[in-house]
């Protein structure tokens, strides 16, 4: 399904975050609709930094790229700010779309942005990011989603976002995410913007978790879970390596490892078998 009607429906369709292809895969073997191609992810899992601002744009275009070899679900990918200016933004919108972009999400924040709940964020004047949501509209040639995201809200309060994402849809963005609203009644008052709305969960974060079927009676359009999958790994891979260091052996967390079958089936190893037989030298 197009990721314009899944969005459309408001029925807080989830999107979990991946940061890389075989992350990618999982979310689609689970069944779920859509994926984010997390900006955080990729600079925490492939840099080893934090989110603020080192990616490029090539970064992010060849782990878009990967992904869609690997997956057939919608890309909703995370392209900070454009990578500069509004002619930058142009550039941005193309590259991601020919890289298999199903939406690029495009924010306000000053340069180098920062984590949506990382605290010291600054925005710029709307007249610097309305051009870059204009280009990427001008830039797009299918029905490729702009997300237009402000962080306005912890620099301005709750009502000087609502301003500017309505002002961002006028200027051609398809769908408006306010980052890290502190209680569900700002919950509220975003859903009930009149495009699909964004809301993004973060374990640890600024937005209280709420389950889907709350945000799906407030009508939001889709709910990110953009590094659930990373801490998870973080986590395990922690606990597991920690436990190698101290035994020597893997049998205390045995338990904690995909089997060798898991994870070749993760990977499709099935499919590349049938293409081995398929093309096997006569």
């Amino acid at each position: 399904m197009a990721l314009r009607d899944i969005a459309s429906r408001r029925k807080a369709v989830l999107a979990p975050g991946a940061a890389n292809a075989l992350f990618a895969r999982i979310v689609e073997d689970l069944g779920f609709e859509c994926v984010y191609v997390t900006g955080a992810g990729i600079a925490n899992m492939a840099l080893g930094a934090p989110d603020i601002g080192l990616t490029t744009l090539d970064d992010i275009a060849g782990t878009v790229s990967r992904m869609a070899d690997a997956v057939s679900l919608p890309l909703i990918v995370d392209a900070d700010t454009g990578f500069g200016n509004a002619v930058n933004t142009f550039r941005t919108m193309k590259v991601l779309e020919r890289a298999g972009a199903s939406a690029i999400q495009l924010e306000d924040q000053l340069f180098p942005k920062r984590c949506g709940h990382f605290n010291g964020k600054g925005v710029i004047p709307l007249g610097e990011m309305l051009p870059k949501i204009r280009a990427a509209a001008d830039a797009r040639t299918r029905d490729t989603l702009i997300i237009a995201r402000t962080d306005a809200l912890a620099v301005e309060g709750i009502d000087a976002a609502l301003e500017r994402a309505e002002t961002f849809v006028e200027a051609g963005a398809d769908i408006t995410f306010i980052e890290a609203p502190r209680d569900a009644a700002q919950m509220r008052r975003i859903a009930a913007l009149p495009v699909p709305q964004i809301a993004n969960i973060v374990h640890g974060g600024k937005t209280p978790p709420l389950p889907q079927s709350e945000l799906a009676d407030m009508g939001f359009g889709l709910v990110l879970y953009a590094n659930a999958a990373l801490q998870a790994a973080v986590r395990a891979s922690a606990t597991v390596l920690g436990s190698l260091k101290a035994t020597g052996s893997l049998d205390a967390v045995h338990d904690l490892l995909a089997s060798f079958e898991e994870r070749q089936a993760a990977v499709a190893k099935h499919h590349w078998d049938a293409l081995e037989q398929r093309f096997k030298p006569e």
